[in-house]
């Protein structure tokens, strides 16, 4: 099959790439950076470097493919992620139109089952709401719980307050996933010949005071505690580490969907089997990452 990637070469998809590639498909690898382009042709897949914005760029890659993955590369910059999330959206839509393509891999979150209340997930729903106008594809939204790595944002908190604290956690059971089971998620769907709408992916489901004893074992901290903030003690947390209040609003908003259980209402209903990668296995990553701090 030749399938394209969107999403360069990152956490998913420098795994899904390699995967892909060592089973016997043609790949292609877009990227905005073309600094990634040696990386990319490294690994046996065409690289083609250009901007996810840009619909006529993306179907004449997209052009002549059995598969495309769609994600929206993160923007650290922007002033609106709901608008740059549309935008992107609107473009892989065009695009996917204009190459006449038939099967689509997009890779959304949990939470996107919801219009609003869960931060910047509403970006994932509305791109599932623009994919899902597209005519005659098949059409698969993965919807990956909080991805692992997520966790280092708390490195700095753990080395010099000695707890991870936010406004969820404790005893609130957080879908947890690994890249690496995204990938292989992503795969499966891109090369099955059935598809379905919705995927759900989780390798753990797991309280927040679970993921603290773990790494706290890990990194010689076996009395780590997870602390639960209100929204307002971690807004103001947030601000005071310099993050832009638009952005703490929207951590907040979603970290409270998390500690009310509306994030996972719908993962609920259709829990999948847990992937391979487990908060141990990933433990292990994270206090080599610590102790070089």
């Amino acid at each position: 099959m030749k399938i394209t990637l969107t999403g360069s070469l990152g956490n998913i998809g420098s795994p899904l790439a390699k995967q892909l590639i060592e089973n016997g498909h043609e790949v292609i690898v877009i990227s905005n950076n073309p600094e990634r382009k040696n990386d990319i042709e490294a690994l046996g897949a065409r690289a083609a470097i250009g901007s996810v914005e840009d619909p006529d760029f993306l179907a004449s890659k997209f052009d002549g493919s059995d598969a495309v993955f769609v994600m929206i590369p993160p923007n650290y910059t922007t002033t609106d992620a709901i608008a740059y999330y549309q935008s992107v959206g609107k473009s892989y839509a065009c695009a996917i139109k204009q190459a006449n393509i038939k099967r689509v891999v997009h890779l959304s979150s949990w939470g996107a089952h919801l219009k609003e209340g869960t931060g910047f997930i509403v970006g994932s729903h509305e791109v599932e709401v623009i994919l899902d106008e597209i005519p005659d594809i098949k059409l698969t939204h993965l919807r990956p719980g909080f991805f692992y790595y997520n966790m280092y944002s708390f490195l700095d908190m753990i080395k010099h307050l000695g707890f991870i604290g936010s406004n969820y956690g404790g005893e609130d059971k957080i879908v947890m996933v690994s890249p690496i089971d995204i990938a292989q998620a992503a795969a499966d769907e891109l090369t099955s010949q059935s598809s379905v709408k919705i995927r759900y992916i989780a390798s753990e489901d797991i309280t927040g005071n679970e993921v603290s004893r773990i790494l706290g074992i890990a990194i010689d901290k076996p009395d780590l505690k997870w602390v639960t903030f209100t929204d307002e003690q971690t807004q103001n947390g947030l601000e005071q580490a310099g993050v832009s209040k638009y952005v703490a609003e929207k951590l907040v908003e979603l970290g409270a969907s998390i500690h009310n259980g509306k994030m996972r209402e719908d993962y609920d209903l259709y829990k999948p089997q847990l992937g391979k990668v487990k908060m141990n296995d990933f433990a292990k990553e994270f206090a080599v990452i610590y102790n070089k701090k």
